[in-house]
């Protein structure tokens, strides 16, 4: 068991987007994180002190429900208690604890609320309202007595345990019918309307990259100067270019200015958290851009056609995902996707290549052979991610990739017009 407190937030939090200091420090499932002084607490302050208006507050209440929602669709027992204490009480523990030495311990957000009681009442009871849910409601205690406090918390905590090991085990809800999942899965098209044709002289090729990488230096350096995060990814075919463009972006930024995260398996440690769960912890601070080979799209992709996640845990993940990349934005992080589109008989050819080259080898096993055969159903997984996560905030940019230097051009035009609006 671990106990987070969190208070105001600190400078190199406000480097992240708010939820992030929730999520990095998410128990493992099997054990229990303790939040004393969550996301409400940090709102009701800043309300109070006008760092947040009425709408900011109202997003920060559906950002924070969904979070809530994902977490228990995930299987999490979120237990909230709210510790209510009448004014007059109030009133005695602040000059008391004011005149002891232990006054320290006050945090600022106790101080403000206990001194603007009559303001934040109304925000306290629209926020319990808000977010007490029937899969998350929020339980309220009388804390005047410490004993009496102490001993309804637990029996709370207790109860909660016992009901949930009582339940029997969980059964996937009913899969989707035939006929509805055609329907819902009927994106067909979008992947067909790119012209795989499009290529590129050399010449003309080196000379735009050149002046993209220059121009990629200059807004990676300026982006750190001023704060502003980025997140790139990349999804696509096997051999469809990704690592190639990632190489030739890197090479045009400062080492400090990046984080490149290559997405494999999760681990042990990952499998037994949200799957959200390594991505926010590995959002790189503000003024850097974090670089995914593959991403949290593998949820859509890799693990609905291998059946490594069951129906309803990848069809839920579109709006967690969704929401995810929304909070991304709205701190001020673009989120750039792209797509990769090969042709299967380019892939074909280029996994011959690999063959035949020595130090290219190793990156062609029988997994990518084997994944070649169920092209039908990735190809019918991309085109319902792209139709239902394409967003306003966050869309999809597809890129033709048979002939990799216009796709690396485009790739490199896409984000170098992205940062310099950001800026």
């Amino acid at each position: 068991m671990e106990a987070h407190f969190f208070v105001r937030l600190r400078d190199y939090e406000r480097q992240y987007p708010r939820f992030w200091r929730y999520w990095r420090v998410l128990p493992a499932r099997g054990e229990i994180g303790i939040y004393a002084g969550g996301y409400g607490l940090g709102l009701l302050a800043d309300r109070l002190t006008g760092e947040s208006d009425a709408e900011e507050a109202a997003q920060r209440v559906e950002h924070a429900r969904r979070v809530e929602q994902a977490l228990v669709d995930d299987g999490v027992l979120l237990l909230k208690i709210w510790l209510h204490l009448p004014p007059d009480k109030r009133r005695k523990r602040l000059a008391k604890a004011r005149k002891s030495p232990d006054s320290v311990r006050l945090d600022d957000i106790d101080l403000e609320l206990y001194e603007r009681y009559d303001e934040a009442k109304p925000l306290i009871e629209a926020l319990l309202r808000q977010t007490s849910t029937a899969a998350s409601p929020w339980h309220l205690v009388e804390s005047t007595d410490a004993r009496h406090r102490n001993i309804v918390v637990a029996q709370a905590i207790r109860d909660a345990l016992v009901e949930r090991l009582a339940e029997p085990t969980s059964q996937p809800p009913v899969a989707t019918s035939e006929a509805a999942r055609g329907k819902q899965q009927n994106h067909a098209g979008i992947l067909a309307s790119l012209d795989l044709d499009a290529e590129l002289p050399r010449e003309e090729y080196r000379e735009r990259l050149r002046e993209l990488q220059g121009r990629l230096w200059e807004l990676s350096r300026r982006c750190r100067e001023h704060g502003v995060g980025s997140a790139v990814v990349f999804e696509g075919w096997d051999a469809s270019g990704k690592g190639g463009v990632i190489r030739r972006m890197t090479r045009a930024m400062d080492v400090q200015d990046y984080r490149v995260m290559p997405v494999a398996a999760p681990t042990t440690e990952e499998l037994a958290h949200h799957y959200l769960w390594r991505f926010w912890r590995r959002l790189p601070p503000a003024g850097r851009m974090l670089i995914c080979d593959r991403s949290w799209y593998g949820r859509v992709l890799v693990e609905r056609v291998e059946r490594l996640a069951q129906e309803h845990e990848w069809r839920r993940a579109y709006g967690e995902i969704n929401d995810f990349e929304e909070q991304l934005v709205e701190h001020g992080m673009p989120v750039l996707k792209f797509w990769l589109h090969i042709d299967p008989e380019t892939q074909l050819e280029r996994f011959a290549a690999r063959e035949q080259t020595p130090f290219k080898r190793y990156k062609l096993t029988a997994e990518d052979h084997r994944n070649r055969q169920k092209w039908p159903q990735y190809e019918a997984a991309v085109e319902e991610m792209v139709a239902r996560t394409s967003t306003d905030l966050a869309p999809w940019h597809l890129v033709p990739a048979n002939d990799k230097r216009s796709a690396r051009i485009q790739v490199f035009e896409t984000v170098c017009d992205a940062l310099e609006a950001a800026l």
